[in-house]
């Protein structure tokens, strides 16, 4: 049967590709919008079966094309939470995604997609339930509006769907994201060139440095979506990240102590990392006040509950892996 990945030649869907492929799975339509050209390198060392344009993908999909589906991997959105332009946020990542799932419904296909922790905004509560979410920005607010509609669909389903809220995803095949990449990817391009990094200063009671978000390896994230992949008949919404907030300083140091281990070098305590300057703060941008997220943090109780028990990478473990791939 086949399995589809919509932004099959973006991050997470790319990644989910190359999963599928080390499992065995050839049969895969990818599905995506090659306006950016170089999102096609993310699909060089992968096997697909074909290749769709999003324009033409929801129609094809509801006419049945593509024969007997199994699950639609719908990673495909615009994942710019600066996007200032509502119509074009809330048509590709509200009505498209709600055309995907209609389709998924009529020819009961597994649909599992990317949501995100976006939707929980400001708030100090990150659960899967609708008094913990308050989205800062129309990016948020899409991701939280389909995610309504999968709550009033789920009563009555007759096949998966699950929607994983995504924190702050880092790993390979990110760098077709430009500004939108990973501070990891940052970083580690910043101090190759600078030998420095640079950080955002004190703000919202939190030390220069200290905000702190739920960094979740890529490798992680496919991990999940094949876990529900395997058992169909768990569905609902579920936080994708760790279970734990780390520093920005967390990360800036493992980035820089990773590349100057590869240097021969040993390795730093923040505070000599900062007093020989190559961690950097700089005053928090008048532009994100009151639209960044100082503190994210995914409760896992759901996700464990359906069975999920493999333990996730930490900052220091998930990124030290990826700045050796990266340096390779």
């Amino acid at each position: 049967m086949t399995i589809i990945v919509t932004g099959a030649a973006g991050f997470i869907g790319s990644n989910i590709v190359k999963g599928l492929n080390a499992r065995g799975e050839r049969r895969i339509i990818a599905v995506d919008n090659l306006t950016c050209a170089d999102k096609f390198r993310n699909l060089v060392d992968c096997e697909i079966d074909d290749y769709i344009d999003k324009r033409e993908f929801v129609e094809r999909l509801r006419r049945h094309d593509f024969g007997k589906v199994r699950a639609v991997f719908h990673e495909g959105a615009s994942s710019n939470t600066m996007e200032e332009d509502g119509r074009y946020i809330m048509e590709n990542n509200f009505t498209y995604s709600r055309t995907v799932l209609e389709a998924c419904i009529k020819h009961r296909a597994q649909l599992l997609y990317a949501s995100s922790s976006a939707i929980y905004g400001s708030s100090t509560s990150f659960i899967e339930e609708r008094g913990s979410e308050s989205p800062l920005n129309v990016y948020g607010y899409s991701k939280f509006l389909f995610d309504q509609v999968l709550r009033r669909t789920l009563p009555n389903a007759v096949s998966q769907i699950v929607g994983f809220r995504y924190f702050n995803v880092y790993g390979p095949r990110e760098t077709h994201k430009g500004y939108m990449a990973s501070i990891v990817l940052h970083h580690f391009n910043e101090f190759r060139a600078k030998r420095h990094v640079k950080l955002f200063g004190a703000y919202n009671d939190y030390a220069a440095g200290e905000q702190a978000r739920d960094f979740v390896s890529v490798e992680d994230v496919v991990k999940v979506n094949l876990f529900f992949f395997d058992n169909p008949s768990k569905s609902g919404i579920f936080n994708l990240g760790t279970g734990r907030a780390q520093s920005f300083n967390n990360i800036a140091m493992t980035v820089v102590n990773t590349l100057r281990a590869l240097d021969g070098k040993p390795a730093l305590p923040l505070s000599k990392l900062v007093q020989e300057g190559m961690i950097q703060y700089i005053a928090f941008p008048d532009t994100l006040r009151g639209k960044y997220q100082c503190f994210t943090q995914a409760d896992l109780t759901k996700l464990r509950a359906a069975g999920y028990k493999v333990p996730f990478l930490s900052v220091e473990e998930g990124v030290t892996r990826y700045v050796h791939w990266l340096n390779s």
